[in-house]
């Protein structure tokens, strides 16, 4: 049997449509024929530069899937989603060496049991497929500057968090965890997305283009009397302001941000702040755990109880496979408050 995939050559793309061989699922193993796939910067990263390393070209790459469970490998946990399941499915090859089967620019794709979660009628593919990489990079932000998944602030203990950047993918999620995590949620966007993100939760919403923005989140957070000493840095370029605004908030003790984009040389500072790139656990051992603790606790209770919704909206890419180049060129080029899919 064989599959279509979207595959990069050699190094600095583009894409290329093949033919490839399917694989089947080994131990913990699910294979999903895909029906959506979204794109994500770090694809295009990829693609272009190589960068995250790509060890094995030609290379597969993308990990953000909704498609049907067609075959279980061995030790599969009987809660796994069986054959036949709607899913969203976290599929990719970084954590594979680069292996081919795994990444998520394909018809046929392998994944992980942990971070395969069923997908009920109500969602379609295509906002199913917007799950898993920002759901990921949202809960670890939290995890990576020490805080619990399983936190639940009070509203008597005043605590805060800023969210730059809310309106992107990861920011959406980062809005709804934070909410359950029990924060008061500032978080920035442009004006027109200001009403989304405070259906999503947010508290208060601030325009980043706005001269004084910075002093009006500070205002905010001293008019509510609120503890802010917790940032998420989720737009490339941005943590300057959000130093600016701890710098104010953050008090006597040490003020922690999780930086989702990359942290690059020469990044601004500031004493008392701790600034830390997200990333899942690097021990085999613990990102399984994690995994399960994201998609099997976090989203498949979120998505069945209605609590957890898929965001932002959602921009079909037509093409397929093959329009998967214009996507990420799409995406490079920048959006606001979008998720680009592509149906295969």
């Amino acid at each position: 049997m064989a599959h279509l995939a979207a595959v990069i050559p050699q190094k600095g793309g583009p894409l290329v449509v093949q033919s490839r061989p399917t694989p089947d699922p080994g131990q913990n193993e699910l294979l999903i024929e895909v029906k959506a796939i979204a794109v994500n910067p770090v694809d295009y990263y990829q693609r272009d530069m190589g960068m995250p390393p790509v060890p094995i070209y030609p290379a597969i790459v993308g990990s953000d899937i909704a498609g049907i469970v067609v075959k279980a490998g061995p030790n599969v946990p009987d809660s796994a989603p069986k054959p036949g399941t709607r899913v969203t499915a976290f599929a990719s090859s970084f954590y594979k060496a680069g292996a081919p089967d795994y990444g998520s620019f394909q018809k046929f794709v392998l994944a992980n049991s942990e971070g395969v979660v069923p997908l009920p009628d109500t969602i379609s593919f295509d906002k199913g497929a917007v799950f898993p990489l920002a759901v990921m990079t949202a809960l670890s932000g939290w995890t990576t500057i020490g805080i619990s998944l399983d936190t639940k602030y009070t509203p008597e203990q005043k605590q805060a968090v800023l969210l730059w950047g809310g309106a992107t993918s990861v920011g959406t999620f980062a809005i709804q965890s934070a909410k359950q995590l029990g924060f008061t949620i500032y978080t920035t966007a442009s004006q027109k997305h200001h009403e989304y993100l405070k259906s999503l939760g947010a508290d208060r919403t601030f325009d980043y283009k706005t001269d004084d923005v910075v002093s009006q989140i500070v205002t905010a957070a001293q008019q509510d009397g609120v503890s802010l000493k917790t940032a998420q840095c989720l737009s490339p370029g941005t943590l300057q302001p959000i130093l600016d605004v701890l710098k104010e908030t953050k008090g006597e003790g040490l003020a922690k941000v999780a930086h989702a984009p990359p942290l690059l040389p020469g990044a601004p500072s500031l004493e008392g702040v701790e600034v830390t790139f997200v990333l899942p656990p690097m021990e085999e051992s613990d990102r399984a755990q994690h995994t399960h603790r994201v998609f099997q606790g976090w989203l498949k209770e979120g998505i069945a109880e209605g609590t957890v919704v898929s965001s932002p909206h959602v921009q079909v890419q037509e093409g397929g496979l093959e329009g998967l180049n214009l996507a990420l060129d799409t995406l490079k080029q920048g959006v606001s408050g979008t998720k680009i899919v592509v149906r295969v």
